[in-house]
């Protein structure tokens, strides 16, 4: 029964086992489920986390609506978010299941060349850029409200399909607070929101002071080392071909060549899985941006062997196998 046309008030446990249900039916579908936690009251605790939530903050069209939703998303009300290029998909817990959508423009070239610009020769500050320990220039040139990497309110289009009116109703600003927290564990995810390519941040063309190597010398940092520090797996360099014996190469051929690695091929085996790039990164166990990188390449991709045997396997999978898989990896 209601109430002078208001909705009987449910108590939030109450909302919670039934959101609880409800999403367990849909881990049942073979959907991957991918909820925020928050731990105590503060929802972001790491730069790129506060950052994004205190750059949302700034805006006057926000200011009046967002703080509706820091109860809902520390209640655990945000029960699904994944973040893709582009675009947040979530599933919000209220009187009902809602679904939000929120659409991000890609960064503009001209701000992506500036923020490469300004950024460009200070490998120190890059090393620090996810770990969030920025030198000052760095971290003004990233988080400047009109320039930087943070999207304005009219580079963001938002979508919920609660009966709400609002233009930002309180589930689509659990999720704007849910999107802080996820960068507080992925702060990778800002760079694919966007469009952009944090390598183009990362090049191992510049050369960096090496702490052993004494006064005046320099040494170049290896791809490898960027791929520890930054969680990015970047393409071998293309080596020399050698001349093998027959019988070797068409042994290889017989027992590597199943999946032929290129953008293409990466591209339709994550879409026949019906995955997002973060659910399919989790399949092959690498990074989001990684994939995104292997997508936008052309032609054969030069990659790791533990990568390649990665995606060779993924694709002796059916798609409910690797739905099963990507959900038992959590």
């Amino acid at each position: 029964m209601s109430y002078g046309g208001w909705s009987p008030y449910v108590p939030v446990a109450q909302r919670r086992a039934k959101a609880a249900r409800e999403v367990k039916k849909l881990r049942k579908n073979g959907m991957v489920i991918e909820p925020i936690e928050i731990d105590g009251r503060k929802i972001a605790r790491t730069f790129w986390g506060q950052a994004w939530c205190n750059h949302l903050e700034k805006f006057s069209d926000y200011a009046n609506r967002l703080p509706r939703g820091r109860t809902y998303v520390r209640n655990g009300s945000v029960c699904h978010l994944a973040i893709s290029k582009g675009s947040v998909e979530a599933i919000v817990s209220g009187s009902a299941l809602y679904r939000v959508n929120v659409s991000i423009s890609p960064l503009p070239e001209k701000k992506w060349k500036d923020v490469r610009q300004q950024c460009a020769g200070q490998i120190g500050s890059m090393l620090e850029l996810l770990q969030g320990r920025l030198s000052d220039n760095v971290m003004e040139t990233v988080t400047e409200q009109n320039q930087g990497l943070f999207p304005s309110p009219s580079e963001i289009k938002l979508a919920c399909d609660c009966p709400d009116w609002a233009a930002m109703c309180k589930h689509i600003a659990a999720v704007l607070y849910g999107v802080g927290a996820r960068l507080d564990h992925q702060p990778e995810m800002l760079f694919l929101l966007r469009n952009v390519d944090l390598e183009d941040l990362i090049t191992t063309e510049l050369d960096i002071s090496s702490a052993t190597s004494g006064k005046g010398k320099r040494r170049r940092l290896a791809g490898a080392d960027l791929a520890d520090v930054f969680g990015v797996d970047m393409e071998e360099p293309v080596k020399p071909a050698r001349r093998k014996p027959a019988v070797r190469k068409k042994a290889a051929t017989r027992n590597k060549q199943e999946f032929k690695p290129t953008a293409a091929a990466v591209t339709r085996l994550r879409k026949r899985f019906g995955m997002n790039v973060a659910q399919f990164a989790k399949l092959v166990g690498v990074s989001p941006p990684t994939v995104s990188n292997w997508e936008n390449g052309s032609g054969k991709l030069n990659l790791r062997q533990r990568n390649l045997n990665a995606l060779i396997k993924a694709a002796e999978l059916t798609p409910e196998q690797a739905q099963r898989e990507v959900g038992s990896a959590r």
